[in-house]
């Protein structure tokens, strides 16, 4: 008796599938611990440094400044890395589309500034005084911008991908939000003369704790699921 052949697909491979799987999940797992680790070890900073750090006043590349700054720039750098980690996995577990490159290329930006801000930290004068030595600030702005007009980008590619499309609408306005509040922050906060300057540390964290961070983390959350699902 002949023994009837089994019907194999050349897309089943099992190892293929796997490797696949594990390695999507993989950005996704980097696009959920950079935002939720980043902000952790900055907390746990401002804690320990209370009498010389003033969140509300101060932004977190102050802590880069002092004798333990170096905690901080391992932060930004370790966060920058996770980013584009994260960048890829958003391109390869979103469907092909025309120009779709670019959302996830904004958000590898993302991670560059973050990068940037760690070589190029802030330092402090004879006289206690924060300045930026050169660079910083650049980086500062390139995470900010690229990190809120991703999103704006990311949104439409979201929209074409059933697996996705119900997050496009919640990406496109937190990345409008993150934009907007970039652009009064650089106006009415950052500036030394600025009439709110004495808020930039609340101001910085409102916009990355509940408008970029969380979205990250929900794309992310996703992510993942696309990963398990493929």
């Amino acid at each position: 008796m002949s023994a009837i052949p089994s019907q194999v697909r050349p897309d089943d491979s099992p190892a293929d599938g796997t490797k696949w799987d594990r390695q999507l999940a993989m950005f996704a797992w980097a696009g959920i611990i950079g935002p939720v680790l980043f902000t952790a070890v900055f907390l746990a900073q401002e804690r320990f440094r209370a009498k010389e750090y003033d969140p509300i006043a101060e932004t977190v590349s102050a802590l880069e400044v002092g004798p333990n700054g170096w905690i901080q720039q391992i932060n930004f750098a370790v966060f920058g890395l996770l980013t584009i980690l994260f960048a890829v996995g958003l391109h390869r577990g979103l469907r092909p589309t025309r120009a779709g490159i670019l959302g996830p290329v904004l958000m590898t930006f993302s991670g560059v500034g973050l990068l940037l801000v760690t070589v190029l930290p802030l330092r402090e004068d004879a006289a206690g005084v924060t300045y930026d030595p050169g660079g910083h600030i650049a980086g500062g702005v390139m995470f900010f911008m690229t990190s809120a007009l991703s999103l704006i980008v990311l949104s439409r590619r979201i929209a074409n991908d059933q697996r996705w499309s119900s997050l496009a609408r919640y990406t496109l306005v937190a990345g409008i939000i993150a934009l907007a509040g970039f652009f009064a922050g650089g106006i009415f906060v950052m500036p030394d003369d600025a009439p709110l300057h004495q808020w930039a540390g609340l101001v910085q964290r409102t916009i990355i704790l509940l408008v970029l961070f969380p979205c990250r983390v929900i794309l992310s959350v996703r992510l993942l699921r696309v990963a398990r699902g493929a």
